[in-house]
């Protein structure tokens, strides 16, 4: 089977978490797909969703649209190009899920059941799950039983792994995807921060520095944090937040000593993002 080469877009919100990738018209009628087809999309890993059919003015576009969970899953990001064919997947006997911090098993299967069911997993697989307490557990897929894309049914049994540590916990796994209103304000924090440390290139071509920071202004609670959050979840940055008092030394020089440790640690770690809230 030939790999189709798709651009990535966002999806819409009704689709976020669905496990979908909305397709080019043109491309499922050239391949004669159907609703629901299993595709592995590929960038720098592996990952499996169902095809859901793009709107008429979509047709020719070259255009997948997929949530920000997917994208992280192959290591992709909005605009970039990656690669997608159709397989084959079986119906999941068992998944393995691995937690990034220790968890109880209660009430996981049911959890799973109910908001999974037909959905596709794929072993390296990512997925955060809310908590009673309003927080959020990273979870690995560490196994499948069979060993191949599957798909999750009534009867499929979830099992909780041992904990893993294959996720980088300094990168959010926050999306844009989360960021409800704030459309504009990506968009220019895409072209000012995500777009020099995806593709420094352009910036040498044309002989322009990249921007070095950003300030992000407005009352508490308006998703300053948040946006800065994501946008190191897109680009799979390391991310160092602190606020502005803490950089503040009581000696002479302490101060400067902060800030330099602190961009130390941003360069050993790169590509990296720095948020200092509190200015």
């Amino acid at each position: 089977m030939s790999e189709i080469i798709l651009k990535v877009d966002e999806i819409p919100q009704q689709h976020v978490g669905r496990g979908r990738a909305i397709i080019d018209p043109k491309i499922i009628e050239d391949k004669n797909w159907n609703t629901g087809q299993i595709l592995e999309l590929t960038h720098n890993k592996k990952t499996h969703v169902k095809l859901w059919p793009g709107n008429p003015e979509e047709y020719g576009t070259g255009i997948i649209k997929i949530d920000g969970m997917t994208r992280q899953n192959i290591g992709a990001g909005i605009g970039d190009k990656i690669s997608l064919k159709s397989v084959e997947a079986a119906n999941a006997e068992q998944i393995v899920l691995s937690p990034t911090e220790k968890i109880s098993a209660e009430g996981l299967q049911e959890y799973m059941t109910y908001n999974y069911l037909n959905h596709v997993f794929t072993t390296g697989d990512a997925l955060s799950l809310n908590t009673q307490m309003g927080g959020r557990v990273q979870f690995i897929v560490t196994s499948t039983k069979p060993s191949k894309p599957v798909i999750v049914t009534e009867n499929t049994i979830f099992k909780l792994g041992t904990m893993t540590k294959s996720v980088d916990s300094s990168v959010p796994r926050i999306t844009y995807d989360e960021l409800g209103g704030l459309k504009n304000e990506v968009q220019k924090i895409r072209e000012m921060v995500e777009l020099p440390m995806r593709h420094p290139e352009l910036f040498d071509k044309i002989g322009v520095e990249a921007p070095k920071g950003v300030l992000l202004y407005g009352p508490p609670g308006t998703g300053k944090t948040l946006l800065a959050k994501a946008v190191a979840g897109e680009t799979n940055a390391h991310f160092i937040s602190l606020s502005g008092p803490e950089i503040m030394g009581k000696y002479y020089g302490e101060s400067e000593e902060k800030i330099r440790e602190i961009f130390n640690q941003a360069e050993e770690n790169s590509p990296s993002i720095i948020f200092i809230d509190e200015i």
